[in-house]
């Protein structure tokens, strides 16, 4: 296995404000999200790229529920849903954003303020509505 972050996550080498996790995939809030509520959704076995994946349904299918769990779960009017390959991934391990959205957020074109939670309990509150939601 591969040493990355979300490898380490993956191990449970590593804590994160987990939102679900099951044999494909594990869905956790990103630490510097753009939105609160933010979602990394990765894939249990080490790929570096989607074209590194070999059976993408099931992938797939688990961010689609993560992405309607967020909006459910926090209300939000919708979500950007975005995955970087090689050029702007900030760790060698596919993952995908999903980020709540509302009217007027300020969000413009790919350029993502970043923010910070004011607590671990704040974290883990978002975690919580998004699981339930799932």
């Amino acid at each position: 296995m591969s040493t990355d972050l979300f490898c380490e996550i993956i191990a449970g080498e590593r804590s994160a404000h987990m939102v679900s996790s099951d044999d494909v995939a594990l869905a956790f809030l990103d630490i510097r999200p753009v939105f609160k509520g933010h979602v990394l959704v990765v894939p249990r076995v080490h790929v570096e790229t989607l074209t590194d994946l070999a059976d993408v349904g099931p992938f797939f299918a688990r961010v689609q529920a993560v992405t309607r769990a967020v909006e459910e779960g926090l209300q939000a009017g919708g979500t950007f849903v975005a995955m970087n390959n090689r050029v702007s991934q900030s760790v060698a391990h596919l993952h995908v954003h999903v980020v709540p959205r509302n009217k007027k957020d300020g969000l413009r074109g790919f350029f993502w303020p970043r923010t910070t939670y004011d607590s671990a309990d704040e974290a883990a509150s978002y975690a919580a509505r998004i699981a339930k939601a799932l």
